[in-house]
Parts: structure tokens; sequence; C-alpha cells
């Protein structure tokens, strides 16, 4: 299996640095679409440079469009923006969105697409489900294992890129929007303020609180594998992937360098061991409160925690270094003839022919001379390994015939090295959206009300209450309440976890059968991982798209559909201007629900007060005094199978729930299918109160309560 060690570049020099120091690929942000919005990233020419100057060394280049993109993005931008890069000769694109994975397979049939960590898939019924859809490349959640990785590695061919050095997101990337409700800066928009660095107390009884004002309760070590290197590769891991985008050259270089030296040994077949010298030298570039090795062999846990912001990095100044390419060249200088250079690099070979060799009437010209000014060749890419001199007779050549010949050849040998990747940019494909049946205004009435619960008090207070169409419930809460009866009644839907690691519990399954025989409607579904699998049982009619499943545009609103899919949940960091150029006659709007701020594979619970093992909640509190629900999700499958508790995960929710109370006519024009209530942590009483109010205005005529809700970015937005 071929190797690769992958650096990052938020600029030029931090490009040319990552190359010299031996990275076989590195990956870079355009102008617009990366997820790193506030490094400096490439300007268009740069970015063209960059491309061709990775090919002259052999090496790739891959840029970040790994971002969700609105509409007037992807229809009216993307193509402009890919067809300089593609026509260059770029290597990849690190993907995110479904619709924007979509367009670049219509649209640039040959380029390869990388599926982005962004996209949280975590097991290999996503990987296949990407493969069938022509992804080359997965980069998987950061919280997976060894062993996880090695068994997505045994099911698909494609390959696997993981992070081995730098900084860790305490959510699952892209699960998070905690940034993005905070402040308006979305991390899925490349724009993430790290909120989860900031000091945060926590508490379980809301008496006593762990934490001073300078604990960051929620900020992880960054991550050193140099030790594990081994373990890593021979789990399948093909692309190793170093972090930091907004990190200085000489940090790129100097950690480049570092696992280039280490990758080396061990392709080497020499004994394996890393030197002390050599990790307290990682440390001294960068720490943040030391480095631990991250998931790949610890779930989760407080030895991986900084509980402080505080960033060191030493008076280190590692070397950058401009790499050069050894050429062999043979100039060949005769009389009353052309002056003649050949260059050889690597497999290809050039020649320059120019001016005139003439006869010398006096001093004829010595070869050190010749060799001397052939030899200048200042800031190209390129360095002599040899140069041999063929002169006949006694023989003068202008110096500026010298230079325009060396010029020549070595401006050949750079377009043959860069040119073979260039490609003919193919006109641009257009595909005529097709709407679904709309609830329109008139008929805002008869759209229908979905509840989710979480809680079983508040599932069973909610059963006979009229005016809801139909209900979402995990596991247990299905496995109490489900009757053929109820499922005439009521549309009752299967929630799947939020994170789904691992296969799903055959119980779980042969319930779902069960249901799904006596009248169960389908399967509300929160990542690929989940989705993949249930369509590998025949299900994927019968899914509903929670939120997390992004479908910022129209094109992935098509993907889905092309799925089979009932519907989608319209996404939450749209603002309504934007939201009345998406189609959203086949979504469902949540007008309440406390918004999940980060899902987590790490613990609050655990981290701060030890772990019990009990599905509770938590609280963190922050410098303005307000509350975040933490909520412990320790048996995702539900009670069947208390194995899976190793893939527990915590969800971090919004202190103030999301509510449109005095939103109803905006809603109506908004042309939606169905509407929701999503209720987490509330007690029955606060429930029920809540659904009266919304019912009330949204089945009737009444008016808000004046109980208090966060309007999101239905109005704002996000950047």
């Amino acid at each position: 299996m071929i190797t690769e060690l992958l650096s990052p570049a938020g600029s030029y020099e931090s490009f040319e640095a990552a190359i010299g120091a031996g990275a076989d690929a590195v990956y870079v942000g355009g102008p617009a679409f990366g997820a790193r919005a506030y490094a400096q990233n490439f300007s268009q020419e740069e970015l063209v440079t960059a491309i061709e100057t990775a090919h002259i060394h052999n090496r790739k280049l891959y840029l970040t469009v790994n971002t969700l993109l609105k509409n007037r993005e992807l229809e009216g931008q993307l193509f402009e923006y890919l067809a300089p890069y593609y026509e260059a000769g770029l290597d990849a694109v690190i993907v995110q969105d479904m619709g924007v994975f979509s367009f670049i397979r219509r649209n640039f049939p040959d380029l390869d697409i990388h599926a982005s960590t962004q996209m949280t898939v975590t097991g290999p019924e996503g990987m296949k489900f990407l493969e069938e859809k022509g992804a080359t490349r997965v980069v998987p959640a950061r919280e997976l294992s060894l062993e996880e990785i090695a068994a997505m590695h045994r099911i698909s061919p494609l390959e696997i890129e993981t992070f081995i050095h730098g900084a860790l997101c305490y959510s699952y990337s892209g699960q998070c929007l905690m940034s993005s409700i905070f402040g308006g800066r979305s991390g899925n928009r490349g724009r993430c303020a790290q909120p989860c660095r900031l000091p945060y107390s926590g508490t379980y009884d809301h008496r006593k609180y762990k934490g001073d004002k300078n604990f960051c309760a929620l900020s992880l070590k960054d991550i050193c594998t140099l030790d594990i290197l081994p373990d890593i590769l021979e789990a399948g891991v093909m692309s190793l992937k170093i972090e930091g985008r907004m990190k200085q050259p000489g940090y790129t270089a100097g950690v480049t360098a570092m696992y280039r030296k280490y990758l080396d040994l061990y392709l080497s077949g020499k004994k394996y061991s890393v030197q002390q010298e050599d990790r307290k030298y990682l440390l001294d570039l960068f720490s943040r409160g030391g480095s631990c090795t991250g998931y790949y062999d610890m779930y989760r846990g407080p030895e991986m925690m900084a509980f402080a912001n505080e960033k060191k990095s030493g008076n280190i100044q590692p070397e950058i270094r401009k790499i050069k390419e050894k050429i062999h060249g043979n100039l060949i200088l005769s009389p009353e003839s052309p002056v003649i250079l050949e260059i050889t690099c690597r497999d290809k070979t050039v020649t320059a022919m120019g001016g005139e060799v003439q006869f010398a009437k006096n001093q004829p010209m010595e070869e050190t001379r010749i060799r001397q000014q052939m030899e200048k060749l200042g800031n190209t890419e390129f360095q002599w390994e040899s140069l041999k001199i063929e002169t006949n007779g006694r023989i003068f050549v202008p110096v500026k015939v010298l230079n325009e010949v060396r010029r020549d050849a070595l401006e050949q040998m750079r377009e043959k090295l860069s040119g073979c990747s260039r490609r003919n940019c193919p006109e641009k494909q257009t595909e005529e959206h097709k709407k679904s049946h709309v609830c329109s205004g008139s008929e805002i009435k008869e759209c229908p009300l979905y509840v989710s619960c979480e809680r079983e008090d508040v599932a069973e207070a909610f059963l006979k209450e009229k005016g809801i169409t139909g209900f979402y419930f995990p596991f247990d809460i299905m496995k109490k309440y489900f009757s053929p009866e109820l499922a005439k009644q009521k549309e009752l839907y299967l929630s799947t976890p939020h994170i789904h690691r691992g296969p799903i519990p055959e119980e779980w399954v042969q319930a779902a059968e069960s249901w799904m025989s006596q009248g169960m409607k389908g399967f509300l579904v929160r990542n690929l991982e989940s989705y993949a699998a249930l369509k590998k049982l025949g299900y994927e009619e019968k899914c509903v798209l929670d939120a997390s499943m992004y479908t910022w545009n129209n094109q992935a609103i098509d993907f889905w559909k092309e799925e089979g899919i009932l519907r989608n949940a319209v996404p939450l960091e749209l603002n309504e201007g934007e939201l009345k150029h998406r189609d959203n006659t086949s979504s469902e709007l949540l007008l309440y629900g406390y918004i999940p701020l980060m899902v987590s594979a790490q613990c609050v619970r655990k981290n701060l007060f030890g772990c019990t093992g009990k599905c509770e909640t938590v609280y963190l509190k922050d410098r303005y005094n307000s509350e975040f629900p933490v909520k412990c999700c320790c048996i995702p499958w539900g009670k069947i199978d208390p194995t899976k508790a190793k893939y527990c995960y915590n969800i971090i929710y919004n202190s103030i729930p999301y509510g449109l109370t005095g939103e109803k006519e905006r809603v109506e024009k908004l042309n939606l299918q169905s509407l929701r209530l999503a209720f987490t942590v509330e007690a029955p009483t606060e429930a029920k109160a809540v659904l009266e109010e919304f019912r009330n205005i949204y089945q009737g005529n009444g008016k808000p309560s004046g109980r208090k809700y966060t309007k999101g970015h239905f109005k704002r937005g996000a950047e």
C-alpha cells in the first residue's frame, strides 16, 4: 500500500515549507469554501502555481471545499471557482456537503473527491455508501479507534486518511453548532470561534461547581502519534494527515520533517523507536497542556484533556528549505551550429536550441566559464546533478545565448513536469430541480405536526394528545409504548442514535422489522452510518433525515430525493431569507427545541466527576452564568445492548430553547412539508405547556405566552 504524508498549508509560504520538509501531498484552502476561512489561504494565482509546483516535485495538492454551501454559492459560483484549478491539474477536492459532492461528480467527473471528516463518517457502512457514490478517499471521524479503522479498511478499498498530529475538536467534526449559535460564526462555514476553549465550570446538582474562572472544561490536548505510527499504518491508514492550516510555516516545516523521519524509518523495515528529544521537539514547537495519542487507543477520559487554553511554543526556528529537483544535462557546442542543451529529470527529457556557436577569433571560451554560466539556476525548482559539456574546437558563445537556452530548457522541463496533469475544462452541466408537493400558506393548518421525545415520562404524557401527526421515539420508548393500535392512530418513527458506531444490535434490527410489519412508519436518521446501514436492510425509503444530515442547498435535497427518503429537516443555520431560496417542499421545520450545540465522544460527567454509567444530565456554566444541559447518552442503542456503552456520547444543548412562536405567518410562506417540536431535557409539565402553546398558535389563532425562546438563526443566519 502506498503511504502518504499529508501536510497543511494556510499560505504559499507554508506550502513551500511542507514540500521542502518532505510532504508527499499538501492540502490547502483557496479564496472560498474552505473550513479555515481565517487562514491566510491562497489567491487563485498562488493556487494554480502551487498545483504546478507540486507536480514538478512529484507531489500532490488537495483543495478544501469542505464547508456547507448555500444555493446561490453552489449554483452561481462553485463551477467558476473550481474550473481554473481543475484545468491546472488539481489532484482532489475535500468535500463535506453532499450537494457539492454530487455537483462535482456531475461537472468534473475525473476529479477525485475525498470525503471530509466533517461528514462524520464513523463506520464501514457509511464508507461503502460513499464508495458507491464515487468518493476515492474517506477521512473518518477523529474519534475512531484503530480497531474501527481496521474494520473499515477490510470492507472497502477506499483510501483512508486520518489525523496524526495537531488540534482536536471537542465535538465530532461536522456536529458542532456552538460557535454558530453563540456568535454566528459557523464551524460548518470554516469560521469557528472556538468557544470550546473558553472557561466553563460543571455541576450535576446545581449546588457544587467544579472549575474556576480559568478552567476550560472542554479544552482537549493536541495529538501526537509518533509512538503509534506503525499501529496506525497497519490498521489500514494510507494518508497521514497533519492538522494546522492556521499555523506558521515554521511549524509546518518542523512537524512535517519529524513525521517524514519516522515514516521513513518505519518504511525502511528497521526497528521502530522514538527518541525522547524528538517528542520534546514537537512539544516545544507547540503545546496546549501537553499531548496525547488521541482516540486511536483511548475512547475518552481526563487524560486527553488540557482543561486550559494556554498555548506554549518554544524558541525553535525550524529550517525552511526549498526543495530542488535534480537534473542531468548535456550541452553541445559546435562551431556554426546552434547551442543544444538536453535536460533529463526523472523520466522526462527536453531539448532546447538557440543562437549560433562561433569560431573563437582570439581567446576560446573555457569550459569553466561556460559551466559557471550554465550552473546559474537561481530561484528555479532545479539543481544540477550532472552537466556534461561537449565542445568541438575553439568556440565562443555569447553569454546571452547561453542564458536564453538554459532558461528555455528549464521552462520546457517545468512545463513537461507540471503540464502532464492539465485538463480541458468541461461545459457546466445544468440539472433542473423539481419541487415536491407543497404545503402552501392556504393549507398550513393541514401541515402535519410531529413530536420527538427523548424522555419516557414526556412520551407517556403525549400519547393521547390531539393535533400530533406522529412521534419520533428512541428504542426504549418505542419498545415500551409501541402497539399496532397506536401505529394506526399516529405515525411512529424509530430514532437512531446521534452517533452510530459498531454494528446495529441484532435485537434492535429484529424489533424494528417487527414494528415495521405492524405499522411503524419509518426511522429518524441522524448520521450517514445509520442511513447506510438502514439502506442495506432495505429501508432507505422509510427514512426521515434529521437536521444533522445537512441539506443546505437544492443539490443536496435532490441527492437525497434520488435515494428515495421520506423527507429532510430544515437546516438550523439558514435564515428566513435563505430558506425562501431553498426548496422546502420535502422538508420539516423545527418549531421548538433545545438546539444540540455539540455531540462529543468525551464525557463531562466522567472528566469532571467520574463515570456513573447512568444516562443522566449534568450542566456546564459559562462566564455569563448561563447553564447548558449536557445529556449523557450511555447506551445509544437502548438497554438491549449494554456492551455498546463504550460508544457512549454527550450532547451539549443550548441554555435557552429555540422557539418560533411569533413567526407563524413567515413560516407559512416557506412552503414546508411538515413541522416538528423536539423535547429532550424537559419535564412533563413544561413539555405539555410548550405543546399547548405551539399547538394553539400553529393549529389555531393562539398568541405567544411570553415564555423565553431564542430565534436561533431564523432571523440572523450564520456567516
